[in-house]
Parts: structure tokens; C-alpha cells; sequence
């Protein structure tokens, strides 16, 4: 067994069995508001509603470093173009006969 997959098994495992506790223990209904529109038109169990805030901040934390990378990923996209021309160069200078390349020398 590789050492990732150990390592996310030993950190998953007790993360799940915290999640479904915490669903287990809060299951009384809610009224969830939001300020300017008032009450929600349904009730939700407690840990539903917890448990769904915590998606939508990972999702939203997830979101924002996939923005912040996107400048690397750009910058990965030009090199890997550039080392392409480079090879691309390097492979017609090699095809040229000896003599048909001049000297810096010269």
C-alpha cells in the first residue's frame, strides 16, 4: 500500500466517522434566515445545514486557489510553447549540412 494512500485513509477515515457522529447527534430541525430575505420556507436538520456550509466553503476555498493559480498555469503553457520552438530550432540546425553553418567567428 503506498504511503498517500495510507496517509489519506488515516486522515479520512476518522473525518468521516466524525461527520457521520455529528450528523447522528444534531438531527433537531432548523429555521435558517438570511438577512435581507428573511426565513427560508422549509426546516432542516442541524446537521444538514452545517455540514452544507462546510461543502460550500471548501468549494469556495477550492474555487479561489484555482484562480489564484491560473497565472502558473499560464506561465507552464508558455514555457512548455517556448521549448517547443527551442526544439523545433534545434532539430532544422541539426538537419543542415556541416558546412552550411557559419562560424560566430567569421
Amino acid at each position: 500500500m503506498k504511503l498517500r494512500t495510507l496517509s489519506r485513509a488515516v486522515v479520512g477515515v476518522p473525518l468521516l466517522v466524525l461527520m457521520v457522529l455529528f450528523a447522528l447527534s444534531n438531527s433537531g430541525p432548523v429555521r435558517l434566515r438570511l438577512f435581507p430575505f428573511g426565513d427560508f420556507p422549509f426546516d432542516l436538520p442541524l446537521s444538514v445545514a452545517l455540514l452544507a456550509a462546510m461543502g460550500v466553503g471548501f468549494f469556495l476555498g477550492g474555487f479561489r486557489v484555482w484562480i489564484g493559480e491560473m497565472r502558473h498555469r499560464r506561465a507552464v503553457r508558455r514555457a512548455e510553447h517556448e521549448i517547443r520552438l527551442l526544439e523545433a530550432k534545434n532539430r532544422e540546425l541539426k538537419s543542415r549540412p556541416a558546412g552550411s553553418l557559419v562560424s560566430p567567428m567569421a
